[in-house]
């Protein structure tokens, strides 16, 4: 006796084949999307970052459309050697796309600009990642910039960019990245209150920069910067000399070190010791702690001040004599 294969055990092959045929032409489409690729976003691998890492937050931006797949086909084809860095990619790219650009060295640089920087600082990262002739131009771009500064800038730039990461993608001018970085600036002095037409104890708007910046060097941390703002309205009302190293330093392309009398003893512009009042420009990038530190000096006598501790607090005096007693306790802790 024959005995016929069921109608149900039939729809239910009927139904895996048919299963197969669209699971395949589902992860057909992962590897290559029919809607072609979109517009340019910027990914980051860290170091150390697992392909099952990459391969999510490439599905979250947009880059593929399953992470699951892009892990399938990896297993199976072979996967990537991933370098840490920023890379350019458009959405809805192939996998061939994917392990082109991943496999290969980041296609985007990442300019770092942290509080403190100078801006002649800030070209040399730019000419580090992209080159000295892109970096001459960002120069160029600066200075085109600094003369359409509604701040009125002493013809530089220099204290009047953000502080933050700056992705440097293939193809973009100098010119783009200069005004990103103004553009943060502008952000970030309206949040805090500074505006072109912003004036505190007779300083305008570029006066207080010029004060944050030196505030930025010479109190370094935040806890300080609020009193350092401080010495500098008390020395100007005096009307005497700031008296500040950092100025001498600027001026000398130095960051930090010794003040050598020789130094003292340099006839520049940004000699505070030799000068009376502010320096000509800002001597750095600014920091929302320095910047509101100068908006919103505290009430003090204070004219002086040291370090005096390993964490890098320091201390404020009133007095030559209490400076004198501050810098001496400086000395005993091996800070001087």
């Amino acid at each position: 006796m024959r005995f016929l294969p069921t109608r149900p055990l039939g729809r239910i092959i009927g139904a895996l084949v048919a299963l197969v045929v669209a699971a395949g032409l589902w992860f057909a489409w992962q590897v290559h999307p029919l809607t072609g690729p979109g517009r340019e976003v910027i990914v980051s691998v860290q170091p150390g970052e697992s392909l099952s890492t990459l391969a999510g937050d490439l599905e979250s931006t947009g880059v593929i459309g399953s992470a699951f797949a892009l892990r399938l086909d990896t297993a199976v084809l072979g996967g990537l050697s991933l370098t840490a860095g920023s890379y350019q990619i458009r959405r809805n790219s192939s996998f061939a796309e994917v392990k082109s650009i991943f496999g290969n060295a980041p296609n985007v640089s990442v300019i770092d600009v942290s509080p403190g920087l100078t801006l002649r600082e800030v070209a040399n990262a730019v000419a580090s990642d992209a080159g000295t002739t892109f970096a001459n131009r960002f120069n160029a771009a600066a200075t085109a910039l600094a003369s359409q500064s509604p701040y009125h800038p002493n013809g530089s730039l220099e204290g009047l960019i953000g502080p933050g990461s700056y992705t440097l993608a293939p193809g973009e001018s100098a010119m783009t990245l200069a005004k990103k970085m103004v553009t943060r600036f502008d952000a970030q002095a309206t949040r805090l209150g500074l505006t072109p037409t912003t004036r505190v104890d007779g300083l305008d708007a570029y006066q207080l920069l010029t004060a944050a910046s030196i505030v930025e060097k010479e109190g370094y941390y935040p806890v300080n910067m609020p009193d350092v703002a401080r010495v500098i309205y008390n020395r100007l009302a005096r009307g005497g000399p700031l008296q500040m190293d950092a100025t001498v330093l600027y001026y000398l392309h130095r960051d930090g070190g010794t003040v050598t009398p020789l130094m003292l003893q340099t006839q520049e512009p940004y000699n505070t010791y030799l000068n009376v009042g502010l320096t000509p420009t800002p001597i750095c990038t600014v920091s929302k702690f320095s910047l509101d530190a100068v908006l919103h000096p505290p009430q003090g006598p204070w004219l002086y001040f040291t370090l005096i501790n390993k964490d890098g607090r320091e201390a404020f005096a009133t007095t030559f004599a209490q400076q004198l007693a501050n810098e001496a306790l400086a000395r005993k802790r091996g800070l001087a």
